[in-house]
């Protein structure tokens, strides 16, 4: 493992999502050769086996439709994959974007059959994208009016009967900055971002990459920022002070990932063209 990856080991599958949202555009239409992502896995430690069975457990949970061309093998993204990516892409550009001070809250609670359990797991895990956080089981609040976004998703997954949606706002007599310490670890998202500034701060410094070095730090840095939505609430800095580090990540975010992009889209292309 390079330097450039040391301590970075995602997982298979989430590591294809990260290089193909990142590299295979326009989203909507084309398709890349299994045999180039299965290279591509390859460099960050992914044996070809490994690699297949990744693709093929995409496959399975409808995130990527295959074909097949002669001997060939070809992915491509399913709709519900690009309007996925799609969301993730304005959560993940926006976070930290400007100071949030008292704002409408949304507060969910459902009770989802036990036979519905991937409908409920989708649901969770798409919640906390959204920056909420859970309450208790079956309840999650969130910083945000998210009345639409919680509405078509709820409608995507079938459970809408299943769930109930309200918006409001902190009563002023409580101390909410207590209650929402131990909904979301605050400390534990410090230290993320701490850490995150910290490596990509030294990576800025660096000297000029070549294309396959590009595309692993470019890989490497949207696979780790795409973690801050599922952590940060983007809570009210009237309510709680801003995580120490987000303003340095973010703007490290912003300013490497657009200038890596030439180099790691020109290694991505080469390596994915039967």
């Amino acid at each position: 493992m390079t330097d450039l990856l040391r301590g970075f080991e995602p997982a298979p599958q989430g590591l294809v999502l990260s290089l193909l949202g990142a590299h295979h555009v326009p989203r909507e239409r084309g398709v890349v050769w299994s045999g180039g992502l299965v290279r591509l896995l390859g460099e960050f430690g992914f044996s070809p086996g490994a690699a297949r069975v990744a693709l093929n457990r995409l496959v399975g949970r409808e995130l990527l439709a295959s074909s097949r061309d002669g001997r060939h093998v070809y992915y491509a993204f399913t709709p519900r994959t690009v309007a996925v990516l799609a969301e993730g892409d304005r959560r993940i550009f926006s976070l930290g974007e400007s100071p949030r001070t008292e704002v409408t809250w949304t507060v969910l609670w459902h009770s989802i059959p036990k036979d519905r359990r991937l409908a409920r797991t989708r649901l969770v895990r798409r919640l906390r994208f959204l920056g909420f956080g859970s309450v208790q089981d079956g309840t999650w609040l969130a910083p945000h009016d998210r009345e639409a976004e919680v509405g078509k998703l709820l409608d995507e997954l079938d459970v809408a009967t299943h769930a109930g949606v309200m918006l409001g706002r902190p009563a002023v007599a409580i101390d909410f900055g207590v209650f929402v310490a131990r909904v979301w670890d605050l400390d534990e998202l410090a230290e993320r971002y701490r850490a995150f500034a910290e490596h990509f701060r030294d990576q800025r410094a660096g000297g000029t990459l070549d294309d396959r070095q590009a595309l692993l730090l470019r890989t490497r840095l949207v696979h780790s920022f795409r973690e801050f939505p599922f952590l940060d609430p983007e809570l009210p800095e009237d309510l709680v002070p801003a995580p120490k580090h987000r303003a340095e990540a973010v703007r490290l975010f912003h300013d490497l990932y657009p200038a890596l992009a030439p180099a790691a889209q020109r290694y991505f292309d080469e390596v994915t063209m039967p």
